[in-house]
């Protein structure tokens, strides 16, 4: 599942590689196990809404995950 991450706001704050997100320099932030979206320790933090096709959007509850910069 590769793809860009948009926050509620329609502004690209992160990328989906494979099972992990990435913010914009490229640090992995979050693995990604379906919708979920969880720490790297393993805690379940959020959801994407949209799971098909290359782009991928939060709701504002998840925009916290992604802060702009």
């Amino acid at each position: 599942m590769d793809g860009k991450i948009f926050n509620s706001e329609g502004l690209h704050v992160a990328v989906a590689r494979g099972s992990a997100i990435y913010d914009l320099k490229g640090d992995k932030l979050y693995e990604l196990k379906g919708t979920g979206i969880y720490k790297l320790s393993g805690e379940l933090v959020g959801h994407l809404n949209n799971v098909a096709g290359a782009e991928k959007r939060l709701d504002r509850s998840t925009d916290k995950l992604f802060p702009r910069r």
